[in-house]
């Protein structure tokens, strides 16, 4: 088999410092543009300036085998090259020399022209990009090693048909262990996956339901655990439920909760905090954080305060806090900065969490839609012994410019996890903010 040439943009060692080792044998070269573009950032202190330190030293490790110019050799049996194109020679109009998308694309063309017997492919984050290498001849794909496929992703719950003599056994015992499944329950309780839940509905008669959870800690099916409220907060629907059944497990150590706006993913994942770390003291703090998009950009330019350049940003979350306050306890209201001065609750940006350790905390992060698969890995990396972290985010509502709903960091933690027993995940789709909230969701 001919091996590819793949052509990298800035984008793709930004998202991932590693990518130049999962191309398997295939040779990558790298625009000269493209580490001139990385220098600017190799002293930012936030993620992307880690990320480009990161790739720097990798690729120094490399020089000392050879001259990056000529090639070096990389384990995975190809290898790397640093292009140094001149001046630019695409057919047609004069595009911008100095703008870098059109010097990298300059070197994307070039290679392909002068590799006629091999398929030259440019990949970068960048839909603009990869337009114009199509409008050039250039074939352009994006970068997929942390692309997972949205499509597939678990809602994390399903309607199934069983037999009543199951539901009647599952009332009965409250645990059926899995390996006692007959072979008509194992058609039913296909894809199964650790911590999802299951409607069974009676294929005899639909009235007849159970809402059960696989239970991996358990390796059975048992069902599902209904909380009257949560802090003054009730469940309003059927996902909400399940949902609950997550965040209040101590033993599911991550919880992610997808859906669009209105659907209580934050209030939800803020009032099971508060019922953990207040009222039951099973965790010394609750830490909740949202991306500063993009994630580390550098707030020191605004005025004021930390707390003040934060406020906007962070507005949403006080609002929530200042809603289950007062639902929980009418002469709470207003008493949310007692409880920030104590700290037991805390709201910070996610800039301030890397780097840190964080045991015994239950910690929320809200807009995770917003973070790459790197970022996410950063920030869960950062969880101590008994800390439950929660992420919450609506995949369609990404201010990124080079993600979407399949290679955000939400999507790909989901995916990551879905067979592991410490980690669960709800889809809440049915919106409750409010009548007129859902109309806008449907019809705007």
């Amino acid at each position: 088999m001919t091996k590819k040439i793949f052509v990298l943009d800035t984008n793709v060692i930004i998202s991932d410092p590693k990518a130049i080792f999962n191309f398997n044998e295939h040779d990558i070269v790298i625009p000269i543009v493209v580490i001139e573009e990385l220098d600017k950032f190799k002293k930012d202190m936030n993620q992307v300036g880690l990320s480009v330190r990161a790739f720097t030293r990798h690729l120094e490790s490399l020089r000392k085998k050879g001259r990056l110019v000529d090639g070096v050799p990389l384990k995975s049996g190809g290898t790397i090259r640093i292009d140094i194109t001149g001046e630019m020679d695409l057919p047609g109009p004069k595009l911008d020399n100095g703008y870098a998308d059109n010097m990298i694309l300059t070197s994307a063309y070039r290679i392909t022209k002068d590799n006629p017997e091999r398929e030259v492919i440019l990949v970068t984050k960048d839909i603009n990009l990869r337009i114009k290498a199509d409008v050039f001849g250039v074939t352009a794909d994006t970068y997929r090693n942390d692309t997972v496929n949205f499509t597939k992703l678990p809602k994390g719950y399903e309607k199934i048909l069983v037999k009543g003599e199951f539901i009647d056994r599952i009332f009965e015992t409250r645990k059926v262990p899995l390996k006692d499944l007959k072979e008509d329950d194992n058609k039913a309780f296909e894809n199964l996956h650790t911590n999802k839940f299951y409607m069974m509905i009676d294929e005899a008669n639909e009235q007849h339901q159970a809402v059960v959870k696989i239970d991996p800690f358990e390796n059975a099916i048992v069902p599902l655990t209904q909380y009257k409220s949560v802090w003054g907060l009730s469940a309003r629907n059927f996902e909400q439920k399940l949902a609950i059944d997550l965040l209040m497990d101590d033993r599911v150590k991550l919880v992610s909760l997808m859906g669009t706006a209105g659907t209580g993913k934050t209030l939800l994942a803020l009032a099971c905090g508060l019922q953990k770390c207040l009222d039951e003291g099973k965790y010394t703090r609750m830490l909740v954080a949202r991306p500063v998009y993009p994630m580390g950009r550098d707030i020191g330019f605004l005025p004021g305060t930390i707390e003040e350049k934060l406020k906007p940003w962070m507005q949403p979350i006080f609002d929530n806090l200042e809603y289950l306050l007062a639902g929980y306890d009418s002469s709470s209201f207003g008493k949310m900065n007692d409880l920030l001065d104590s700290g037991v609750i805390e709201v910070e940006a996610l800039t301030y969490i890397r780097g840190r350790s964080i045991p015994e905390q239950f910690i929320i992060v809200d807009e995770a839609q917003n973070l790459t698969p790197h970022e996410v890995k950063t920030i869960v990396s950062r969880v101590g012994e008994n800390t439950k972290i929660v992420l919450t985010g609506d995949p369609y509502q990404i201010d990124n410019p080079y993600m979407n709903e399949s290679n955000n960091g939400l999507s790909y933690i989901v995916d990551r996890f879905k067979d592991l027993a410490l980690a669960g995940n709800i889809t809440l789709e049915k919106g409750e903010r409010s009548a007129l909230a859902n109309a806008a969701a449907e019809l705007l």
